[in-house]
């Protein structure tokens, strides 16, 4: 990330008020686009069609994309993040060119062992009309794409180009989808699926002119599954965990069942989506600002490692580091914080300008906190993967999704009155444990480098 960062942070910096606003509106779309664009395209398509279409018909679209948007990230992560490490790997060596041909292999390899899935999904479990169920492939397929070259958007220079292709996606996505609403769940996975493709189109263009290069050695980041299996592993928990307590309320009383077998419950699954928004500052902050300043420090204090630096300039580097990790935490918590307390405060306003039913508030409330502790453990967790601590991560990622499943279900047995509760005690649990943790890591910075880290020292 810390790439497109430094090029959007010279953006606020030039310029006036504006330019700051496009730098944030930039970072935002970089740190999250997939997610945002699927939660506006899916809210404003749903509240369009439901004045031309039956219920049934919207709600069969809606979970739909749900599951598409859900699993489709939980089972494309291990490779988005493997494909990661190994592109970041070949920037730091300064050859980038197998780029095009690590983007296409990573699509390969995401078809290979997601197309099964989806089609046996899709294709024998769900009981809808054909035409839905091809198309729930394909927007299975295109969503997990999307996640694949989400990878390269931090490294491309020229960050226009990315909220160009969402934006034009995304309004490619409303407009197929309103004028083909009339024809019920199918008219409205049809045109969503459309603005799906332009956006992958768009951004696959993109990537490729920025990688200019022959295709060559498609599959060579395979090898980096069995030599970060860990990152694949904390990939897949991390991303399940954040879905884990959807999946139990799927078992409350209240919840629906479209197709057959595609289980929801409404109320809590816009309650909670609406809570992630709230968090989107956050992550747009954390593109622009803090692992920018953190990166630079970062690569300040291991330059005096390379450079053999004497005792004390160790200790003032690491000092600054300690600093600028305190910095980054103060600014998201103030931030975030206010935000979040605004979030809960204004609630009942927000719910009756969306029309959202009240009984939702207590949910999207617990969602709100819980996203706030979510953020900040994103952020324990990136520290971790910056000291190669993959272990450690998975330890902290597997204990968040035990414990979310856990506490979810606590709170779907004690009542109505305390869903959500669950996802905000895991949240906030995890991160407490991972950031007492990574102070005394960092606190003890030299141990960690010269013998904690220390491939020399492992293998000895």
């Amino acid at each position: 990330m810390a790439g497109i960062g430094f090029s959007l942070r010279e953006l606020a910096r030039a310029e006036d008020l504006m330019g700051s606003l496009r730098a944030f509106m930039h970072a935002t779309l970089v740190a999250a686009g997939p997610w945002l664009v699927t939660i506006l395209a899916l809210g404003t398509l749903s509240m369009i069609a439901g004045d031309v279409s039956r219920n049934a018909e919207v709600a069969l679209f809606r979970i739909v994309v749900i599951y598409n948007f859900g699993f489709s990230l939980i089972f494309a992560g291990p490779i988005s993040i493997v494909v990661t490490r190994y592109l970041a790997d070949r920037i730091y060596m300064r050859d980038v060119t197998e780029g095009p041909g690590m983007l296409l292999g990573a699509f390969a390899l995401m078809l290979a062992t997601q197309g099964p899935i989806a089609i046996g999904f899709y294709g024998f479990a769900v009981e809808a009309p054909l035409g839905v169920r091809l198309i729930a492939i394909a927007g299975y397929l295109l969503t997990g794409a999307l996640w694949v070259a989400a990878v390269f958007l931090s490294t491309l220079k020229d960050f226009r180009s990315i909220t160009y292709s969402f934006a034009i996606g995304m309004f490619a996505g409303l407009v197929c989808g309103a004028v083909l609403s009339g024809f019920g769940a199918v008219g409205l996975l049809a045109g969503f699926t459309a603005g799906l493709a332009v956006v992958l189109f768009a951004l696959v263009a993109r990537i490729l002119a920025e990688y200019p290069y022959p295709v060559v050695r498609p599959f060579a980041f395979l090898v980096y599954f069995r030599r970060y299996w860990d990152l694949a592993a904390m990939s897949f928990c991390y991303n399940a965990a954040i879905w884990i307590d959807k999946w139990v309320m799927w078992l409350s009383p209240e919840r629906e069942i479209e197709a057959g077998v595609l289980v929801s419950y409404p109320d809590y699954d816009s309650a909670m989506f609406l809570a992630y928004l709230s968090i989107l500052p956050a992550m747009a902050l954390f593109v622009l600002i803090v692992e920018t300043s953190f990166f630079e420090r970062y690569l300040a204090f291991f330059r005096e490692v390379q450079r053999h630096g004497t005792w004390a300039r160790l200790r003032a580097a690491q000092i600054d580091l300690m600093d600028s990790v305190g910095e980054g935490f103060r600014v998201l918590v103030v931030l975030q914080g206010s935000l979040s307390y605004l979030a809960i405060l204004l609630a009942p306003v927000l719910f009756e300008s969306l029309g959202l039913g009240f009984s939702q508030l207590a949910m999207f409330r617990f969602g709100v906190l819980g996203a706030l502790f979510h953020a900040l453990l994103l952020f324990v967790l990136i520290v971790f993967a910056y000291f190669d601590l993959r272990r450690l991560a998975l330890k902290i990622v597997l204990f968040f999704l035990l414990l979310n499943a856990a506490s979810s279900g606590v709170s779907l047995w004690a009542g109505f009155a305390w869903y959500g509760y669950g996802y905000f005690l895991s949240a906030a649990a995890s991160f407490a444990i991972a950031y007492a943790i990574m102070l005394r890591k960092i606190a003890n910075l030299p141990y960690l480098v010269f013998v904690e880290i220390n491939p020399s020292v492992k293998r000895g």
